[in-house]
Parts: structure tokens; C-alpha cells; sequence
């Protein structure tokens, strides 16, 4: 395992890009993410977006910077298109302009992932640190980019953010975990399995924030429709035929798959198990590879202590219990389409995930 991981988690190993040099042609695109949620209000605004110059994409001078660059390329890009084909208060839009559609493509492709904004461009690289020196947590961290102008946004993504600084600790302790594994040390193993159930806890109290700085009503309505899938979308100038994309959801985060694997936590084969795996594809490729790693990893279950091991299923579960609550709040209440902004049937899947990992206990 990369050390990184156990210093930055999932988060990306510098802090996100915050702007583009200012005498950089890519510069515009900062002008236009800052007025995109004015810009979302006007009844016009496909007209504006498809007479939009997007620049192409060009390297940075400084070619250390090239990934940061064109992270914050596909996030701007990802944003625009989002706003472009779900634009609150218009019928969804099944054509994305060869403007845009383009140069989001060629970043994609470059970053090897589907042309949509995915968890990773709506949080994981979207993020900066007030006090560069403080904590990657709540209070000194804010957005980059948003689709509205409500804080309700910000909290929304905020907290993800935090949860995914603390995936640094949980990472560290897997690996402790699949040493002494290897080494066949139920000592060190079952110390780095209470260091994960620590590390889940500590998120799971940061998921229950939730509530704090966002209202459902205004999440369902404003800017949750900008983070649906794209159905039967065609990218002028790239592709003859409809496609069908995810949309931004948690299911794209890293965190709660690379603990399923190395834990290898049994989900029964169905639609679910199939859309999880079809969720890796919207991860960044280094993430993907690091879970694959984790499938390999042996099974600890002969080294560990009921009570240890079975603490950490429960935060899992706890963990998605929360996560099912916030969807029943938020979303269930207010909307009979029982797919989630992934395009699936989230609650009786949650509900099977949640389930299945009590299952697994000791």
C-alpha cells in the first residue's frame, strides 16, 4: 500500500487545485464555475452554455502540477455538464453539446473514468482548507464548486470530505491488520481491528452531522436533481448513440467497498452486488486497484477476538443504518421513483447491506 493512504486516505495526496493560473487560457473556467449557480436561475441558460469557448485542455507549465490541473479541468467540466442536462426547473436534457461534451470526454478519458461528474469531482477533489496547516475537517474546509448558492451544499459535501480524512486511520490500521495477518500475530491483528472500529465510529458520528446545516427540503429541490444519472444522453461530437451514465452517489466512495473486501463481508449475488461492482468504474483507477489488492489480502477471521471483531461490524452496519436514515429523511419521503441519484433502488439495498454485515459477525 501506498503510504499516502495511510496519511490522506482517499483524498487526493496534495490539496485540490483552487484555481487555474491566472494567465492560462483553462483561467475561464474558474470565471464560469464561480457564476454557474447565478447562472442555473435563468431560464436561458442552455442557450448561454452551448454559445460557451471552452478552452481546450493544455498541461501547466508546471508539469508536477499536471494531475491537479486536470482534476479541477474535469471538475469544472463535470459541474457544467451536470448543470447542462439537469437543470432545475427545465425538462432533463438528452444532448450534451459538442462544446462541452468534448472537452469533458478528453479529460475523462485522460483520467480514465466515464465522462460524468462522480463522487470523486463533486467531493473528493472538490475541496479546499482555510488554515492550510489545520485539520482536513469540518470548520476548516469548504467547497470549490458548487451548483447553488445555499450552504446546504457545501455541509452536504463538507461532510464527506471529513469522513474521507478519516479513512487515512482506518487505511493505516488494514494494513497493520494484513501484516499481522501474514504473520500470524492475533496480538497486532485484533489491535488494528479495534483501530479500525475507532477510525468508523469516529465517521459515523460525522455522518450523523448531517442534519445540522442541511434541510431536506431544500437538498431534494435544489441541488440533489444536479447529481442524477444521465439517461439516454447523446454527446454530440464523441459518440452516434445514447448513453446511460451513474450519477454522483456515496456508493462511488472507496471507504465502505475496501472494507467489504478485506473483511470479506458476503453479499449475496443479485442487482445489488452488480451495481456495486459497476460502481468501481466511476472511482478513480488508483482506488480500484487498491480494493482489488484488498480481495487478496487472507482472511483474519481465525486471529480475531469476538467482541473486537464483531464492534467493527457493528460500525459498519451502524454506519449504513445512518446512511438509510438520511435517505428515508431525505429523499424517500418526498419522491415515489425509488431510484437514488445512482439510478438504483437504494432503500431495499441498503437494507440487504445492512443485514448481510450483522450476518458476519463471530
Amino acid at each position: 500500500m501506498d503510504p499516502l493512504y495511510k496519511q490522506r486516505g482517499f483524498l487526493p495526496a496534495n490539496d485540490p487545485l483552487k484555481a487555474f493560473e491566472a494567465d492560462s487560457p483553462l483561467a475561464a473556467l474558474d470565471e464560469i464555475g464561480r457564476d454557474l449557480p447565478s447562472l442555473l436561475h435563468d431560464a436561458h441558460f442552455r442557450d448561454y452554455a452551448r454559445a460557451l469557448k471552452i478552452p481546450a485542455w493544455t498541461s501547466p507549465r508546471d508539469e508536477s502540477k499536471t494531475l491537479e490541473t486536470l482534476r479541477l479541468y474535469y471538475v469544472r467540466l463535470g459541474f457544467l455538464a451536470s448543470a447542462y442536462i439537469n437543470q432545475v426547473g427545465q425538462p432533463p436534457a438528452n444532448v450534451l453539446p459538442r462544446n462541452i461534451a468534448v472537452p469533458l470526454c478528453e479529460a475523462c478519458k485522460q483520467l480514465n473514468r466515464p465522462p460524468i461528474l462522480s463522487y470523486d469531482g463533486y467531493a473528493l477533489y472538490n475541496w479546499k482548507r482555510f488554515d492550510p496547516a489545520g485539520p482536513i475537517a469540518l470548520g476548516n474546509i469548504d467547497t470549490l464548486q458548487n451548483f447553488v448558492h445555499l450552504y446546504d451544499e457545501h455541509w452536504f459535501i463538507l461532510t464527506h470530505i471529513e469522513i474521507e480524512a478519516i479513512a487515512a486511520d482506518l487505511l493505516a490500521a488494514i494494513d497493520d491488520a494484513r501484516r499481522a495477518t501474514v504473520e500470524n500475530d492475533a496480538a497486532g491483528a485484533n489491535h488494528a481491528l479495534s483501530a479500525m472500529g475507532k477510525a468508523v465510529w469516529r465517521q459515523v458520528e460525522v455522518l450523523r452531522r448531517i442534519p445540522e446545516k442541511m434541510d431536506p427540503a431544500l437538498y431534494f429541490k435544489t441541488f440533489r436533481p444536479y447529481i442524477r444519472f444521465f439517461e439516454h444522453v447523446y454527446y454530440e461530437g464523441v459518440e452516434t448513440a445514447p448513453l446511460d451514465y451513474r450519477g454522483e452517489t456515496g456508493a462511488q466512495s472507496s471507504i465502505m467497498p475496501s472494507l467489504v473486501a478485506f473483511l470479506q463481508i458476503p453479499h449475496q449475488e443479485s442487482l445489488l452486488t452488480n451495481h456495486l461492482a459497476d460502481m468501481r468504474n466511476f472511482m478513480p483507477a488508483e482506488h480500484r486497484r487498491l480494493i482489488a489488492e484488498f480481495e487478496q489480502a487472507p482472511n483474519l477471521r481465525p486471529l480475531a477476538e469476538r467482541l473486537i471483531y464483531n464492534d467493527l461490524l457493528e460500525a459498519i452496519a451502524t454506519f449504513r443504518e445512518v446512511h438509510l436514515g438520511w435517505a428515508e429523511e431525505y429523499i424517500h419521503k418526498r419522491v415515489d421513483d425509488p431510484r437514488g441519484t445512482g439510478g438504483t433502488p437504494y432503500m431495499r439495498w441498503l437494507s440487504q447491506l445492512i443485514d448481510e454485515t450483522r450476518a458476519h459477525k463471530l
